[in-house]
């Protein structure tokens, strides 16, 4: 990951927190062909000091025999953004431009066994089932023969994380007039993304004139 400016970057602590609650983005790899990628859920975990990240994918993806100890993979995590156009800050002949959160995890990928499959799936589920406001379901509530079917249709990956990129383009290198009318016209959006950036830039600099909550 190009950081933009060093007041982007997220420290590399921060940016692990982020990704975890997060839970969600792309895995990349290269084979003979090119770029593969595929969009998954995963858990990120700290084993004998090392951060994992460990995913699945279905059998017949092609990532798969990608994931031989040696190749390395990318996992991109990427959070709220919004373009931001020029007449929204206080100060005249700014850019338009992008606002964006994302962290870049990358390291060697290592496949795992089928006897690592429940397990896998057991903290999937714990970790996403959390993030709803109603009693947890498991795959202990499964028939077993349908949970042991789809279990074994799927191969474990863990990603052993030895490079931790993040990025914040948050308008840290802009006036605090500027940064506080972009925030505002953010917070004006029906989108709730724009709000949740609204609300992260004001907690960039708390205490200026925003007219939200």
């Amino acid at each position: 990951m190009h950081v933009l400016r060093p007041q982007f970057r997220i420290e590399e602590q921060r940016a692990l927190e982020f990704a975890r609650q997060r839970g969600f983005g792309m895995i990349v790899a290269a084979d003979e062909r090119g770029p593969r990628a595929s969009h998954v859920p995963f858990v990120l975990d700290q084993r004998d000091g090392r951060t994992i990240v460990q995913i699945h994918f279905t059998a017949r993806n092609p990532l798969v025999p990608l994931a031989d100890g040696v190749r390395r993979f990318l996992l991109i995590v990427a959070g709220d953004d919004a373009y931001i156009s020029n007449d929204w800050y206080s100060s005249p002949d700014n850019v338009s431009t992008w606002l964006y959160e994302a962290v870049h995890l990358s390291g060697v990928a290592h496949l795992r066994g089928l006897d690592d499959n429940r397990g896998h799936g057991d903290a999937l589920l714990a970790v996403s089932e959390a993030r709803l406001t109603k009693q947890p379901w498991d795959l202990a509530q499964m028939e077993p023969g349908k949970r042991e079917s789809m279990l074994a249709a799927i191969r474990v990956v863990d990603l052993v994380v030895d490079q931790v990129e993040g990025q914040a383009k948050l308008n840290q290198h802009k006036s605090d007039a500027d940064h506080v009318a972009v925030a505002c016209r953010l917070a004006q959006s029906e989108e709730s993304g724009h709000l949740r950036l609204a609300r992260t830039m004001q907690a960039l600099r708390p205490g200026l004139g925003y007219d939200f909550l």
